[in-house]
This record gives structure tokens, C-alpha cells and sequence, in this order.
């Protein structure tokens, strides 16, 4: 479980390999993540978009932008959580993720939230997140 804080918000993210939807013979491997955030500040934020820096075992970067996650921009109040879980396919057998969510409080300002920096590592490789 990967974990980072900001502004009282939480964020944990838990990779896992996707075999079954992966084919090594053709340079494909997929993995999930559910991600699990935590309002833990006094305020309501509602996530307004996301950011991923995604850099494959060789080093080539993709960057994703865009509304919500999963088609959703859910609204927190102190307390809430909320969770989903999505898909990252490479051509390599690790990488790295990293990123953040936009969130907007309820006086309409807009922050930063951290998403951890997490390791996608086929089983049986492991590589260390910097």
C-alpha cells in the first residue's frame, strides 16, 4: 500500500498485476490499482480532475489528464471516503505512476492532492519507487 497526505486528505493507492488480461509474448502487461481517498480535513472538496506521470521500464513517459476518475468527480465531506479502482496497461514488465487530483473546497478554491508514487511490478520483478 502506497499512502500520501496533503491538506488533511488522504490518498492510498494498492497496485496489483492483471495476468489474466496481460500477454508477455506480445509486450503487454496490465495492472489495476484501487485508490482510496480520505477526507480527513474539516472541509468539503470535491475531486476535479486527475494528473498521471506514468514512466514504463524504459523510461518512456505518458502523461494522462482529465475530469473526474472513472467518470466520476466525487464530492467529500469531512469524513467521507471514496474509492475506485482503474487500469494502467504497458509494453514493459514494470513502471512507475505518480500524480495528483485537482480538488476544489467549498469556498471554490482549487488544490493539489498528492497520489503517492507506486511501483508496477509483474511478479517476480521488483524495481524501488524513488
Amino acid at each position: 500500500m502506497y499512502r500520501a497526505v496533503t491538506r488533511n486528505i488522504e490518498v492510498q493507492v494498492r497496485p496489483f498485476y492483471l495476468e489474466d488480461r496481460s500477454d508477455p509474448s506480445e509486450n503487454r502487461y496490465v495492472w489495476g490499482y484501487q485508490v482510496t481517498i480520505d477526507n480527513r480535513s474539516d472541509e468539503f472538496v470535491q475531486l476535479m480532475s486527475r494528473y498521471w506521470h506514468i514512466t514504463d521500464g524504459r523510461g518512456r513517459v505518458e502523461e494522462v489528464r482529465g475530469a473526474g476518475v472513472v467518470g466520476d468527480q466525487p464530492e467529500l465531506n469531512p469524513g467521507d471516503s471514496y474509492q475506485y479502482t482503474s487500469g494502467c496497461p504497458l509494453s514493459t514488465p514494470s513502471g512507475i505512476m505518480v500524480g495528483h487530483y485537482t480538488m476544489r473546497n467549498g469556498r471554490g478554491e482549487t488544490f493539489d492532492v498528492a497520489i503517492p508514487a507506486f511501483s508496477l511490478d509483474m511478479p517476480g520483478t521488483k524495481r524501488t519507487v524513488n
